[in-house]
Formats: C-alpha cells, sequence, structure tokens
C-alpha cells in the first residue's frame, strides 16, 4: 500500500491512522487559521463549513509537495451556543474557556477531506455533543494544575481520552469524531478506493 500523507502535526490524528493499520507520511502544513476562521464568521458561514475550509486548506497546501498521493486533511471547530472556540493560548485563557464551558453543553464538529493533486475527491463532517458538569474554580485550577501543557493543544482545553474526562457528565458522539478526524467514514472511504482492503 503506497502510504497516505497525512496534513496535520496532529500526534492524535497521527496515532489513530497508525492504530488503524495505514502507513502515512506526516507533512505539517502551515496554513493561517485564524483568517479563514475569520473570513467565515464575517460572511456568516456555518460551523461544519469552517471546519471543511480548514481541513481542506491544509490538504491542499501539502498536496502540491505530494503529486499524485493521496493527502488527508482533518479540522476541529469547537461551537458553544453559537460562539466558536480556539486553543487556548495560554493557562488564562484555558481556565477561562473552561470555565465558560462549565455546565454547558458544546459541540465539536470534526471534519476529514481527502484531496489529490489540489482536488478535493471526498470529504465529511461528522459531530459530537459534550456535556461538561458545573465546575468549580478550585477544580479547573486543580485540574489545569495536573495537564499542564496539555491543556493548550486542544480547542476545548481538554483530552477526554485523558484526565479531561472528568470535565464531563456526558458524551455523545464518535469517539474519533471528538479526537478530530471522524476515522470510521474516511476508512470507508479509502475502502472503496482500494487504498486499503475491503
Amino acid at each position: 500500500m503506497e502510504p497516505l500523507v497525512l496534513a496535520s502535526g496532529s500526534a492524535t490524528r497521527r496515532t489513530m491512522l497508525e492504530n488503524a493499520g495505514l502507513t502515512i507520511i506526516v507533512d505539517r502544513p502551515d496554513v493561517d487559521e485564524g483568517s479563514i476562521k475569520f473570513e467565515c464568521r464575517e460572511h456568516r458561514r456555518p460551523v461544519t463549513e469552517a471546519a471543511l475550509r480548514l481541513a481542506t486548506a491544509k490538504a491542499r497546501q501539502v498536496a502540491v509537495r505530494h503529486s499524485g498521493r493521496l493527502v488527508i486533511g482533518a479540522d476541529q471547530m469547537l461551537d458553544c451556543d453559537g460562539e466558536w472556540f480556539d486553543k487556548p493560548v495560554d493557562r488564562v485563557a484555558a481556565e477561562r474557556q473552561i470555565a465558560k464551558l462549565s455546565g454547558r453543553v458544546h459541540v465539536l464538529y470534526s471534519a476529514v477531506v481527502a484531496v489529490r493533486d489540489g482536488a478535493v475527491v471526498w470529504s465529511t463532517v461528522d459531530k459530537a455533543e459534550l456535556s461538561v458538569r458545573s465546575l468549580s474554580a478550585e477544580f479547573i485550577k486543580s485540574y489545569l494544575d495536573r495537564v499542564g501543557a496539555a491543556a493548550l493543544s486542544s480547542v476545548g482545553g481538554y483530552q477526554v481520552e485523558g484526565l479531561g474526562i472528568q470535565l464531563f457528565d456526558a458524551v455523545r458522539g464518535d469517539q474519533s469524531t471528538i479526537l478530530g478526524m471522524p476515522l470510521i467514514p474516511l476508512l470507508a472511504f479509502l475502502r472503496e478506493q482500494g487504498v486499503i482492503a475491503s
């Protein structure tokens, strides 16, 4: 099997694909995510479109370096009552963001696209709903003390596969979607294309 190209710097996405038995080449894109999100907000695009545009921009940028290869791009958006959240830039931002999510339900939208020679050949967006329990300020501080810099590496300031699961009282959705890449539909596409065994 020819390796897939993963247009992402995410260790989680890489691990997901490798654990599923795929051979991949990682090529990290350098996309101005802020300008894409700003444009989507300015034109009142739905959050699903923002996630798809981000994933597509990453895959297309990397595809120019891998002629003929299938390039996978992915991205995730967090929406809470119409407000889009970004990765926190520092601990203060993480603390503020988690406090804002406390006692509320938010939705993670994860997009994945496949690009070959600049053309999108397949894409999908999936969502997961997560209900954050009511968190005390003391708990949030303690949580951030324990997770450290990991709180800055995800859009919600948490990783559900680790200590972050303690923030929730309900999680509805596929685990791979929550982790940032809808894996089951991606694998179905790859089987249809004969990239992996069916």
